[in-house]
C-alpha cells in the first residue's frame, strides 16, 4: 500500500451516502469522531483505506473496496483464519459486505518496506528474520483447505498478463509465431514446477509493504493485505518477500534468509524438499512466474488504471527475470523475449 496525503473525495454520491448512513450506525458503537476521518493509505486495487480515531483503541481503520470490482467477503473469511492462527492481523469489527465496507484495528503507521529502506543492515537482518518467522507460522496455522486452489488455470492467467499488458501494450512489440511458441513452453515449464510443489496457505503477497512494524503488544509483524490468499505452491510467499517489488537484496543475502527458512521449515514439519538446491531452484522458478505476472500488472495499472508510477519499477522485474532465465538452461528462450523489452528501458536511461 502506499501512504496518501489527499483529502477524502468520493466520485459517487450514492457510495457516498451509503458510507455516512453506515458510519452513522458505526461510529456511537465504537466511540469514533467522525471529523477525524482521513486517507491512511491506498494501494494497487480499487480498495482504499481511511483512519478514524476511536475513544478506546486511539484509532480504527475504514477499508471502502467498491463493488463489484472488490467483494470483501474474502477478506473477513482470511482475517479470521490469521487470527486463529496466531497472526497479528487486523481484526473486522464491523462489515457492511454488500457496500464494500469494513471497520478494522488499526495495526500501525510504519511500513516494513519503509523501515527497511533506512534500517542499517543487523536491524534489516532482525526484520527479515521476523517476517521469516511469522510466514512460518502463516503457513502451520492457516489451512490451506479453507482457500482456493492456486491451480494450473490462475497460474496461465497471471502469466498471460505479460504479452498483454507489458509486451504488447507497454511496449507495442508483435510476437511471431516462433516467439509465441517459444512463451508458450516456458509458461508449461513454469506451471509444471508451480504444481509439483507441496501445497500450503499462499498469502500470495507476502512483501515488506504488506508487512507493519509492531506495535505495542504485538510479538510479529502485522499482516495486511491477504484477501487473495489461496492453496498454492510452498515456495510462492518467500520468494514474494526475497525478491520484491520495491526493495532489493544481494544473491548472497537472499540465499542467507532462504537457508534459514528451509532449516526451519523442516524443523517444523512444513514438506520442504530435503535438497536445498533443489528448493532454490523451485523457489527462483516460482518467484520467475509472479515477477513475469508483476510485469503485466505494473503496465495494466499504468494503461488501465492510470497509475503510471508502478512502471517505475519494471526495471527491477527485468532484472529478476534475467537473472533466472540466464541461470537455467530451460528457460534461456526467454532471454529472447525479455531484450527488446529490456533492452528498451536501458536504452531510455533506465538501469537495473
Amino acid at each position: 500500500m502506499t501512504v496518501v496525503d489527499t483529502k477524502i473525495t468520493w466520485g459517487d454520491g450514492a457510495r457516498q451516502a451509503a458510507f455516512d448512513r453506515w458510519m452513522a450506525g458505526v461510529a456511537p458503537r465504537h466511540g469514533l469522531d467522525l471529523a477525524s476521518l482521513a486517507p491512511a493509505s491506498a494501494d494497487a486495487s480499487f480498495r482504499r483505506y481511511l483512519r478514524v480515531t476511536a475513544a478506546a483503541s486511539g484509532s480504527l481503520i475504514v477499508m471502502d473496496a467498491p463493488p463489484p470490482q472488490e467483494d470483501v467477503r474474502a477478506f473477513v473469511h482470511v482475517a479470521g483464519l490469521a487470527a486463529a492462527a496466531g497472526l497479528h492481523a487486523p481484526r473486522v469489527l464491523e462489515a457492511d459486505a454488500d457496500n464494500g465496507f469494513l471497520l478494522l484495528t488499526d495495526l500501525g503507521r510504519t511500513l516494513y518496506l519503509d523501515a527497511l529502506q533506512i534500517a542499517p543492515a543487523p536491524e534489516a537482518d532482525r526484520l527479515m528474520r521476523d517476517a521469516l518467522a511469522a510466514l512460518l507460522r502463516w503457513q502451520q496455522g492457516v489451512p490451506g483447505a479453507a482457500l482456493p486452489p492456486f491451480d494450473a488455470a490462475l497460474l496461465a492467467r497471471e502469466l498471460a498478463l505479460f504479452p498483454e499488458w507489458c509486451v504488447q501494450r507497454e511496449f507495442g512489440v508483435s510476437w511471431a509465431d516462433a516467439e509465441r511458441a517459444a512463451w508458450q513452453r516456458l509458461c508449461g515449464l513454469l506451471i509444471d514446477s508451480a504444481l509439483a510443489q507441496p501445497v500450503v496457505a499462499v498469502h500470495a503477497d507476502w512483501m515488506p509493504r504488506n508487512l507493519m512494524l509492531p506495535v505495542a503488544g504485538a510479538e510479529t509483524p502485522g499482516v495486511l493485505d491477504f484477501q487473495d490468499a489461496v492453496a498454492g505452491p510452498i515456495t510462492y510467499d518467500l520468494a514474494s518477500l526475497l525478491r520484491d517489488a520495491f526493495i532489493s537484496w544481494d544473491e548472497a543475502q537472499e540465499l542467507d534468509w532462504a537457508l534459514r527458512w528451509w532449516q526451519q521449515a523442516r524443523r517444523a514439519g512444513l514438506p520442504v524438499d530435503a535438497d536445498f538446491g533443489e528448493f532454490w531452484r523451485a523457489l527462483e522458478w516460482m518467484g520467475l512466474q509472479r515477477h513475469l505476472k508483476v510485469l503485466g500488472i505494473f503496465c495494466r495499472l499504468k494503461h488501465r488504471d492510470g497509475k503510471a508510477r508502478y512502471a517505475q519499477d519494471l526495471p527491477r522485474f527485468f532484472g529478476y527475470a534475467q537473472r533466472v532465465a540466464l541461470r537455467y538452461a530451460p528457460l534461456r528462450p526467454l532471454l529472447k523475449l525479455l531484450e527488446p523489452l529490456s533492452g528498451a528501458r536501458v536504452r531510455a536511461g533506465y538501469t537495473f
